[in-house]
């Protein structure tokens, strides 16, 4: 079974991340000039928050608010879950369906190691799916 910490080194160890003080404009634009979903939210080092293209919607444009006055802080999702580097990723795949998140950060004692994503973990189980498969015909001769 593939490890977070495998497939860290794989995809590597990049954090797309903003202040929580930036407008929710800002973090917008930042997400779609990178093409993401989600930037996980930093004050210095420290894992503070995440913001999702779902707080956006549900918080700001459900609420008539206006997206270039307020900060991140405001609508960013405070109760972080996390992975550490040694969990599987069938155990990511079950954490992301139970709690319906698309990304989990990885933190590795204090310190923030990396950013998994439900695409990250489906192209994962997918390989191995394939695999399983390939060894199932050598096994049986197809």
């Amino acid at each position: 079974m593939k490890t977070v910490a495998q497939l860290l080194r794989t995809k590597g160890h990049e954090v797309l991340s903003v202040s929580p003080e930036l407008s929710v404009f800002e973090a917008l634009q930042v997400m779609a000039e990178k093409n993401v979903g989600a930037l996980l939210v930093l004050e210095g080092a420290r894992l503070v928050g995440v913001f999702s293209e779902r707080d956006y919607a549900r918080k700001v444009i459900l609420k008539g608010k206006a997206s270039k006055e307020i900060p991140v802080r405001e609508i960013m999702s405070t109760h972080v879950l996390y992975v550490r580097p040694q969990q599987t990723v069938e155990d990511c795949m079950a954490l992301m369906t139970d709690k319906r998140v698309r990304h989990l950060p990885v933190m590795e004692e204090e310190r923030l190691a990396g950013v998994i994503s439900i695409g990250d973990v489906k192209a994962i189980i997918a390989e191995q799916e394939f695999m399983i498969e390939q060894l199932q015909n050598y096994i049986t001769g197809r």
